[in-house]
């Protein structure tokens, strides 16, 4: 099978390190040189790897496109560019839904909406996908665990907490520059908080039906970890998370259904 990727952005780099590493047999990957450093530092990967000047031929010589670019250069790009019944459209983009996608295609089908995050270069994380798509959830099987829906504007559910990913790093990042702050080398500090929320991360997929209990679990009374949890309450650090996601939801409600 021969691919490729509209947009050499970050996610475009995660999927394709992700493929690189997986059992997937892939032929050819074809992404366009909009970002120069990414693209040939993919092409140094893989011999597979080829950069196309023009998005049009990527289309062309691809059976799988990937649209990754944003939404604003994927609103003046798309329209522009020709797309064929007999292929596959996948879009990584988070607000142009499924109506629009349609419309920019003037296709009726074979289109599908995945949510890919950075582990998946590790093959490794959630890879949410609307509507349910046999093909793409066996490829994406490949590279992650996947996760269907039925509903577009349930779908809107996983990009909200997919938006989670830059504040989970910067409390990674904040607990490591305290660490420093109090004496220990940067090096050791980064390590220690990595490993310590990689392990944690692991151990909370055995609960994944309840999650209340793994926090009642890991507290003892009087104890540390019961003071850092009722603190955090009380300062409304948990709270702040739901109404941070309720404002991330509308606003892909706005975007994508007015």
């Amino acid at each position: 099978m021969k691919i490729g990727f509209i947009g050499s952005g970050q996610i475009t780099k995660a999927v394709i390190e992700g493929i690189i590493n997986s059992k997937l047999k892939i032929a050819k990957i074809y992404i366009s040189k909009r970002n120069k450093k990414i693209s040939r530092n993919l092409k140094a990967k893989s011999k597979r790897i080829i950069i196309l000047k023009d998005n049009q031929e990527i289309i062309d010589k691809s059976s799988w496109i990937f649209l990754a670019v944003t939404p604003d250069v994927g609103n003046k790009i798309l329209y522009k560019l020709k797309f064929y019944k007999n292929k596959m459209i996948i879009s990584f983009i988070s607000t142009i839904n499924m109506t629009q996608l349609k419309k920019i295609t003037g296709l009726k089908k074979n289109i599908v909406r995945v949510i890919p995050l950075p582990p998946i270069a590790l093959c490794k994380g959630p890879v949410p996908i609307y509507p349910p798509n046999t093909k793409v959830k066996k490829f994406f099987d490949k590279l992650g665990t996947t996760v269907q829906i039925n509903n577009e504007n349930l779908s809107l559910n996983f990009w909200t907490t997919s938006a989670m990913m830059a504040p989970f790093y910067e409390i990674l990042y904040t607990l490591s520059n305290w660490l420093v702050k109090n004496g220990i080398k940067k090096d050791n500090a980064q390590k220690y908080i990595s490993y310590l929320f990689n392990a944690l991360s692991e151990d909370a997929l055995k609960y994944k039906k309840n999650l209340k209990k793994l926090v009642k679990q890991s507290q003892t009374p009087g104890g540390l970890n019961e003071q850092a949890v009722n603190d955090l309450r009380k300062a409304g650090f948990y709270n702040l998370l739901e109404k941070t996601s309720n404002k991330i939801i509308k606003r892909l409600k706005k975007s994508q259904f007015n």
